[in-house]
């Protein structure tokens, strides 16, 4: 149940965000285009900060960490279990990344690929170092991040004024301009929103 849950909410903020809001994080009707990156840490290369790449990666890896826990608790009988789960994560990474780009519902990108996958490696062998002791808890919060991220989802435009969401490089008064890529949606204060 805890990876059907947490597996919703990755399927839900990777692929299916032109079809719900939370708050003020993003425009529906601007998650619907297609594009891909084929090289590594491109956001280097447009960005001019150093913080908003590593937070982008980072935020990717760490979104896959319990995906390798609760596969990892999953496989632990199986000979090779924490090479298992970086299978599982490079899978379903791959999947995802390619149907975004089929069907037109996100931003491929390899990187994306390869921080999901060294998140899922990270959380296999975070459960394999602490052992079965804490196997309910990593289910246990599984199964919160999947309850709180439904309760989000059923309250997301009650949650912000969509108004006053605005696109990256557009300056409006008052607001700051993002230096983000293309296409991303930035709070009213100016700070990115988190892309997939």
């Amino acid at each position: 149940m805890a990876l059907v849950g947490y597996g919703a909410v990755v399927v839900a903020l990777t692929m299916l965000k032109a079809f719900f809001v939370i708050g003020l994080l993003w425009r529906p009707e601007s998650q619907r285009g297609r594009s891909i990156e084929w090289m590594p840490l491109a956001l280097y290369r447009d960005s001019p900060t150093w913080f908003g790449p590593l937070f982008d990666y980072l935020g990717n890896m760490a979104f896959f960490i319990p995906i390798g826990i609760v596969t990892y608790i999953l496989l632990e009988h199986r000979r090779r279990a924490v090479g298992l789960v970086v299978v599982v994560g490079l899978t379903l990474s791959a999947a995802i990344e390619t149907l975004q780009y089929v069907l037109a519902l996100g931003h491929s990108d390899v990187s994306d690929l390869l921080f999901n996958t060294a998140g899922a490696l990270v959380g296999a062998v975070i459960a394999r170092l602490c052992g079965r002791r804490l196997y309910p808890v990593w289910i246990g919060l599984a199964l919160v991040a999947a309850a709180v991220f439904a309760v989000l989802v059923v309250l997301g435009p009650r949650l912000g004024d969509p108004d006053k969401v605005v696109e990256a490089g557009v300056v409006e008064p008052g607001v700051m301009k993002s230096a983000v890529g293309a296409g991303q949606a930035t709070f009213a204060s100016g700070s990115p929103a988190a892309r997939s």
